[in-house]
């Protein structure tokens, strides 16, 4: 075997997974030059181009992806067992990736972040911001948060927050001007702000309960967003009737900044859930997270105020 390639194996595996040289320097704290050149050697050691290079993007080569196949276990598997070397010596160490959609930040991760960074300060713990609902396995990550029902069945789910509803609010100022819907109809003469879904680029149909029913109805508006949280600020902003769930506003109706109309159409939502491989939780830092999970769900503190 050629110990000189040894080392720069990791650099290969990084520039595949972040797809560019600069990403992977980010990741790996090195100059795109020294990945560069780390990946040049692997390349002329094993006499085959690794990447196809373009001004724009890069891409696997066959004979890299070959490797990869390979290659991307192994690392996993070194990786994991030297975590585990440290977990027995009382340390959790390593890098733990978690794909979330924006709302979980102030909904459930804030809180849970801070406490695993004065338990785990050997610990990295990286967030990546994802509302298109990607695939954790394919994507490189240790663990998604989603709401419970779009979670695949072959997943294991640890909850992170209680149910909570979605509901509809606005700021005084736009119900002074425009009034206060009474009925579901009455919103068709509202300016609704709408929320476009990432995935299929539809427009988000308002999902409400009318006389025992869950029904799913058009709105149109003046503005749409494809992020809640800027939905609130648009509602606080007073340019009309926002769809959102209620722990995002719950301080602001509390402090009268917003104001809940139709509740009686509020919808419940199972809540935000942890998930993960099965089997993957024998990874001690991800061992670390679910454990940190569960003890602050009990004491009720995972979700926002």
């Amino acid at each position: 075997m050629d110990r000189d390639l040894l080392g720069h194996l990791p650099v290969v595996a990084a520039v595949a997974e972040r797809g560019g040289f600069a990403a992977a320097g980010l990741a790996l704290n090195m100059s795109p030059s020294a990945v560069s050149h780390a990946v040049r050697l692997v390349e002329t050691r094993l006499g085959t181009p690794l990447f196809a290079r373009t001004t724009r993007s890069v891409a696997l080569t066959e004979a890299g992806s070959a490797l990869l196949e390979t290659l991307t276990p192994a690392l996993s598997g070194i990786a994991e067992s030297l975590e585990r070397l440290q977990a027995a010596k009382g340390k959790v160490t390593g890098l733990l990736r978690i794909n979330a959609p924006r709302l979980a930040m102030p909904m459930a991760l804030k809180p849970l972040l801070s406490r695993m960074g004065r338990l785990y300060p050997e610990l990295r713990i990286e967030v990546f911001v994802d509302d298109a609902l990607s695939d954790v396995v394919a994507g490189g990550f240790d663990a998604g948060v989603r709401l419970g029902e779009m979670i695949a069945k072959d997943m294991v789910a640890v909850r992170l927050t209680p149910p909570f509803e979605a509901i509809i609010v606005a700021a005084p100022a736009y119900l002074a001007e425009r009034g206060r819907p009474r009925r579901i109809e009455e919103l068709a003469r509202h300016n609704c702000i709408g929320y476009r879904l990432i995935r299929s680029e539809a427009l988000y149909r308002w999902e409400l309960r009318k006389s025992g029913r869950d029904i799913a109805v058009d709105v149109s508006g003046t503005t749409i967003v494809n992020d809640a949280l800027q939905a609130r600020e648009l509602a606080l902003a007073g340019i009309g009737l926002c769809y959102i769930f209620e722990p995002l506003v719950r301080a602001d109706i509390r402090a009268g900044r917003l104001r809940q109309v139709l509740p009686e159409t509020a919808l419940e939502e199972p809540g935000l859930f942890l998930y993960f491989p099965r089997g993957a939780s024998a990874a001690p830092k991800l061992s670390a997270l679910i454990d940190t999970v569960r003890l602050m769900t009990k004491r009720g503190g995972a979700a926002c105020p």
